[in-house]
């Protein structure tokens, strides 16, 4: 910018030379040029034709103007703005031929042009235009193919992406509810930023760190904030980016990859959903030779080979750790295997706090509901509740975020949105006894959990829903409070028989999880009168350092037993259910017309009409 006399500030001209512009334009142009040659050649041979005595004459009366001369062809040009088209004698001169005759050739203007260079260009012209089209058009194609190949020559360069700590501010005071897995990854980094104080005790760097759990527990959130404390470069890649239909290529890219991370050490390498590539090599008598055993191979030997790699830490995540193979989780190579595992109720309080952070709430709400409302709420869950309580609160008006609105969010996340189906009333009668028959056993049996929310209103598949979520994050599960939940879950069938004395169709999802839970007590838990064996299948069995699946073999015999002690199982239930839904049938009335009024109840609304619930003996 600069001043004028007046003070203004006046932008300078900047004039840059663009060869992409200069290439486009030299292009036009002649491809214009050629179009306009064409076409003044065609209108040239559409004019009218004379003989060469007509123009001689006519040059004799001082009618023509202008002649141009093309070989033996003759444009004439005619004082009235007239066109004509002759030809001469061949090598003979035009002028001497007009001045033989008697013409005055100083009144007409002759200009004799070269042919051949004229064909020579349009012709020259004519060859290299198709070339020209040619090249732009591969030039054109490679451009295009760069963006998802990295351009032809490049396949075996790594796609991993470099940062360091300007480029994130995601860190350590970003991340709850993995206190244990963040600690590891802080140890990690310190490795990297002090390693003198180690090595005088003679410690060594961890090769790598591996991180399991379950989708939305916060690993690949570790992972950005080791990128933003660690002062060392860190590489961040996913498992399919190795992945790629020419032979070779995953294995070049690891190669790359840790070529670039040891020019830099000390470094890290963070590989997202490793068990892309990290899955456990094909066993049997003719083992697979793919492409992504030979990725995964290549990753063995440069985390652990002959030539031993120094402060390169590699960290790892994924949600599939059963399927990696044992090569790869052995120490020298994943030293290191932290769980990232659901948060607990503290865990799940600080996370909330954390996305709390830019929205306004109201003074009423309190975190510890909260955290006690989300058990089995992983962090994205807690973060996609919070972002929903947001935009509900908005779409009502509101200046601040108060629990309603939170109640609501985590209602939708878990459930999905309401969907205002239209029922006839004695459907949603039927809903409404069975979600209080759910609501009423859930209340009277000792060993299970308050109601925290009834509703009739739809959501998702369901036409209504019982919310009963754990007081406590448990640990271990009882087998009486197993068969508990079971007779909760057939309470609302056992309300449709007793009150409309026929069933529907709206228990099937009941009988599902009910028959999910009591095969499980059955097989794998030893909860039977089988006895404690285990009947299912057997996962990660190891053999001489192979990982497999295993089907037990079980008699046509036993499988009729173990059938027997579920179907036993879910009787016994059954008949719980119908005895306590019988028992409090009164109850029953006042809890689903209080529904059918308000289509919806929340834990106080609920326990208003039936009582306060007695403690948990497994709580105290």
């Amino acid at each position: 910018m600069a001043n004028n006399k007046n003070g203004l500030k006046m932008k300078k001209f900047e004039f840059k030379i663009d060869l992409k512009t200069i290439f486009i334009s030299l292009f036009i142009f002649l491809f214009l040029y050629q179009v306009y040659k064409s076409v003044k050649t065609e209108v040239k041979q559409a004019l009218p034709e004379k003989s060469i005595t007509s123009v001689i004459q006519e040059a004799k009366n001082d009618q023509i103007k202008q002649i141009d001369v093309i070989g033996n062809k003759l444009i004439v040009y005619y004082k009235n703005s007239k066109l004509a088209l002759s030809y001469k004698e061949p090598e003979e001169s035009l002028k001497k031929t007009l001045q033989d005759d008697g013409v005055k050739t100083e009144n007409i203007q002759i200009n004799v042009k070269d042919a051949e260079t004229s064909s020579g260009l349009m012709n020259f012209l004519g060859n290299i235009l198709p070339t020209i089209l040619m090249v732009a058009f591969f030039i054109f194609l490679f451009r295009q193919a760069k963006g998802a190949q990295d351009s032809v020559f490049s396949f075996g360069q790594s796609r991993a992406k470099r940062f360091i700590k300007s480029m994130t501010k995601t860190t350590f005071s970003d991340v709850a509810g993995v206190d244990e897995a963040k600690k590891e990854l802080e140890e990690v980094v310190d490795f990297l930023k002090h390693p003198g104080k180690y090595k005088k005790l003679g410690a060594r760097t961890p090769k790598g760190v591996l991180l399991v759990g379950p989708s939305g527990c916060g690993k690949t959130l570790l992972a950005k904030a080791v990128a933003g404390e660690a002062n060392v470069p860190f590489f961040s890649i996913a498992g399919s980016e190795f992945m790629e239909m020419l032979v070779g290529i995953g294995a070049a890219r690891v190669r790359d990859l840790f070529d670039n991370a040891k020019k830099n050490a000390p470094s890290i390498i963070f590989i997202d959903e490793i068990d892309a590539i990290g899955r456990a090599r094909s066993i049997g008598m003719m083992p697979a030779h793919d492409e992504r055993e030979q990725t995964l191979n290549q990753i063995l030997v440069e985390m652990d080979g002959f030539a031993r790699t120094e402060q390169v830490v590699v960290v790892a995540a994924t949600n599939r750790g059963d399927l990696l193979d044992t090569a790869l989780l052995r120490p020298g190579r994943f030293d290191r295997r932290i769980i990232v595992d659901y948060p607990d109720v503290e865990g799940r309080k600080a996370i909330a706090k954390i996305h709390a952070k830019g929205k306004p709430f109201a003074k009423e709400v309190d975190w510890d509901k909260v955290a006690k409302r989300t058990v089995g709420f992983s962090g994205a869950d807690l973060e996609n509740m919070l972002n929903e309580a947001a935009i509900y609160a908005a779409r009502q008006e509101k200046t601040a975020i108060n629990m309603e609105d939170i109640e609501e969010a985590a209602t939708k996340v878990k459930l999905g949105p309401e969907k205002k189906r239209i029922q006839s009333d004695y459907d949603k009668k039927l809903t409404a006894y069975h979600e209080a028959g759910h609501a009423i056993m859930s209340h009277f049996l000792p060993f299970t959990d308050p109601v925290h929310r009834i509703s009739i209103v739809s959501r998702g598949m369901a036409l209504g829903f019982t919310l009963i979520p754990p007081a406590k994050d448990k640990l271990h599960e009882t087998k009486t409070h197993l068969l508990e939940q079971i007779s909760v879950m057939m309470a609302g069938r056992a309300a449709e028989e007793v009150i409309f004395n026929e069933v529907t169709t709206g228990a099937a999802n009941d009988f599902d999880q009910a028959t999910q839970v009591a095969k499980a007590m059955v097989v794998e838990y030893g909860m039977s009168d089988l006895g404690p064996i285990n009947y299912g299948p057997t996962i990660d069995v190891t053999e001489w350092g192979k990982s497999y699946f295993e089907q037990n073999s079980i008699s046509q015999e036993m499988m009729a037993k173990i059938d027997k002690e579920i179907k036993k199982i879910i009787d016994l239930s059954y008949a719980r259910a119908l005895d306590v839904i019988k028992e409090k049938k009164p109850l029953l009335d006042k809890v689903a017309t209080a529904l059918l009024k308000k289509e919806s109840l929340d834990q106080e609304e609920f326990e208003k009409i039936v009582g306060k619930k007695p403690v948990n003996p497994l709580t105290e």
